[in-house]
């Protein structure tokens, strides 16, 4: 007879065993409902991005409920990747925050149903002021369908609550096709790494979006001497700069090796200080151009093991970075 201790564990691991087999059913069916609305996408898409990349103002995203969620993300994706963008809540909307929207604006209107009744102010608004609307809609001959200028009617799948009454497929088809809206207007405009930079500044996404030009050391700062020079001329120089090396330059001011801590230490004597900078260096130094993203500058100096790199432009050093700069930065 099998003891407590073991009865429990055994009815612990067949309610975890069904508790897994809950969520492979319910990211599969969601899966499945994606794979759907991937193959109903059509013209009608084309004609929405089309009409939101003309907007001279702000596109409004709007929803009730569980669609409204999903509208406040779509608004915060657009607003990130270069379409101003808002969200405005459908019953503020009737009581004052109608004010929000202008002529030179867009509505997407989320509605599973294309019956919500907090929307029809809304769309009563913008047809009387000519406002262009993109409808994401679960069915195709309901109010907002018929209303809206483009409607994206999505594909009918079956929602994994198994109940069929929490919007669960539907709100992920939404989501995927706020993504799908925002990412081809991205591209559609031309929006590039820098300007998500611009919107990010704060946080990891941000830091990781730095060029070295950004964060790089130059002019007085900048570590170099000519290749021809004394180390005892470097030595002084080296130290006073504080980034533990020193760039050699030729006639042209051309960066044509670098003197490091490692390279002092292999030449250690008492002829040391007498030597030329170019009797030391190690020729042909790692280096970097200023417009490369700062992530790439750390992944160069941790797989070199090194902790600075100069920066170069038309083969003469404009800059220097340390490791030290990265991390400051937040780039990790």
């Amino acid at each position: 007879m099998p003891s407590e201790t073991s009865s429990v564990a055994l009815t612990r691991d067949t309610v975890g065993s069904k508790d897994l087999a809950r969520a492979q059913r319910v990211l599969e069916i969601e899966a499945d409902a994606l794979q759907r609305l991937g193959r109903s996408v059509d013209q009608r898409f084309v004609e929405a991005i089309t009409l939101l990349a003309a907007v001279e103002g702000r596109i409004v995203v709007s929803g009730m409920g569980k669609s409204g969620h999903i509208a406040t993300k779509i608004a915060a994706t657009l607003a990130s990747t270069g379409a101003p963008a808002i969200f405005v809540h459908p019953a503020e909307a009737s009581h004052g925050d109608l004010g929000m929207i202008t002529p030179q604006d867009a509505l997407i209107l989320l509605s599973n149903s294309g019956e919500t009744a907090e929307l029809a102010n809304l769309i009563q608004y913008a047809k009387r002021h000519r406002i262009p609307m993109v409808g994401i809609v679960g069915r195709a001959k309901t109010t907002l369908a018929e209303a809206a200028d483009v409607a994206l009617v999505l594909p009918e799948a079956p929602e994994a609550c198994p109940l069929g009454l929490a919007p669960t497929s539907s709100t992920t088809m939404m989501l995927a096709l706020g993504d799908a809206l925002a990412v081809a207007l991205l591209e559609r405009k031309g929006f590039t790494a820098e300007d998500f930079q611009a919107f990010h500044p704060g946080g990891r996404l941000g830091g990781r979006l730095l060029r070295v030009r950004d964060i790089m050391h130059d002019g007085a700062a900048l570590p170099t001497i000519p290749a021809s020079a004394r180390m005892s001329e470097a030595l002084i120089t080296m130290t006073a700069k504080g980034f533990g090396c020193i760039g050699a330059l030729d006639d042209a001011g051309r960066l044509i090796g670098v003197v490091t801590d490692g390279d002092l230490r292999r030449h250690m004597g008492e002829g040391l200080v007498r030597q030329t900078v170019a009797a030391v260096m190690t020729a042909s130094p790692r280096s970097i151009r200023p417009g490369a993203f700062a992530a790439e500058a750390l992944n160069l100096m941790n797989e070199h093991k090194i902790t600075s790199l100069f920066v170069i432009e038309d083969e003469r050093p404009v800059g220097i970075i340390h490791i030290h700069d990265c991390l400051r930065a937040g780039i990790a």
